[in-house]
């Protein structure tokens, strides 16, 4: 007979559990010290979690310690220009997210004095601030009884109650129900347990039932049926979209940059030179689109998706004098551009050989 789960015991079983296999991040403050009352710099959850959004925790950790670095307090933040967070983001994807930084720390600073609010409802205000982070900063920064729900959450809560209705529809339940789960003690572990369950125990794909401190309590668990939540409808089929990018290259190695329009898609980032595709129409191909006169070489295509999108560029090389320009600038160190990852790929691929 199937047994519905004691939210109590099941948050209690689950804390044990964290107290024990706790990742050790380096924006997270440990079970132990929490226990002794340290909480973490809300300026750290705050920056690790929009890092996060659509990123991997791996991808994350060198870009949020060369970010703190960098600006190693709100304030910090607030004092710099958007270009540079820009550059330091470049490659996470998702550029919005780098300008509504610089947007944030700037209320932050100037209307907060530097301190974040603890409340999800003031916090949500904030630029790139929804639903989600908000939660996360309230719980895991101030220790606030706060529904968090991301992507581990909605994996562990929709088997734990075998939920029909599909996601994202169930998404209301879903909060609903972590509402009820997480205790008003220690909320901030609780939250983090729940990722930290999602992403080495309860995984998409071969969750580990037997090692999983929640089993118990768990529907799908019950039934050997974990790999059918969550419900989801079939994804639709992303378009394909087309274009060419030239990497003009100077006698010193310099390549030809320019900036994308303020508005849309990579909104402000570098690239190379580029035809004029969109996740809705396909941009020009063939050396007949290139910038300017010059011997041209194809070096071949890239392919990169988009949210939206699947993007194929053709890929053209030359090598020239240093042409004048009125929307660009040359430069030796493309490295330190922001450049989306899009565009590193095509000038790997036109200097690979």
């Amino acid at each position: 007979m199937l047994t519905r789960p004691d939210y109590s015991r099941f948050a209690a079983d689950l804390l044990d559990w964290y107290d024990q296999n706790a990742r050790t991040l380096p924006w997270r403050v440990s079970p132990a010290d929490r226990k002794r009352g340290i909480l973490p710099d809300p300026y750290h959850i705050w920056l690790s979690e929009v890092m996060l959004q659509q990123t991997t925790v791996s991808t994350v950790r060198g870009y949020f310690a060369r970010f703190v670095d960098k600006w190693p307090d709100i304030k910090a933040m607030a004092a710099t220009d958007e270009e540079e967070i820009l550059k330091a983001w470049a490659g996470l994807g998702y550029y919005s997210r780098a300008r509504n930084l610089k947007k944030c720390a700037d209320i932050i600073a100037t209307e907060f004095g530097g301190l974040f609010p603890e409340d999800p409802v003031e916090l949500r205000k904030l630029p790139g601030v929804g639903d989600y982070t908000s939660a996360a900063i309230s719980a895991i920064a101030f220790d606030r009884a706060a529904p968090v729900v991301d992507g581990n959450i909605e994996r562990i809560v929709s088997r734990l109650l075998c939920i029909d209705t599909p996601l994202p529809k169930s998404k209301p339940q879903i909060r609903a129900v972590m509402a009820e789960l997480v205790p008003n003690s220690r909320p901030g572990d609780f939250v983090q347990a729940m990722m930290d369950l999602g992403a080495s125990v309860c995984s998409p794909r071969g969750p580990e039932c037997c090692a999983c401190p929640v089993a118990a309590h768990c529907l799908a668990a019950q039934t050997g049926t974990p790999e059918n939540w969550p419900v989801r409808v079939a994804k639709k089929q992303k378009p394909e979209r087309v274009g060419a990018a030239f990497v003009a290259v100077a006698p010193d190695g310099s390549i030809l940059l320019q900036k994308r329009a303020d508005t849309g898609l990579l909104a402000g980032m570098s690239e190379v030179p580029t035809t004029q595709w969109s996740a809705q129409k396909d941009g020009k191909t063939g050396k007949d689109a290139a910038p300017f006169k010059a011997e041209w070489q194809e070096c071949g295509m890239i392919r990169h998706t988009f949210t939206h999108f699947c993007l194929t560029l053709e890929v053209f090389r030359t090598k020239c004098a240093v042409q004048p320009i009125t929307n660009g600038w040359w430069s030796n160190a493309v490295e330190d551009e922001a450049l989306p990852t899009v565009f590193n790929k095509v000038i790997d691929k036109a200097l690979e050989d």
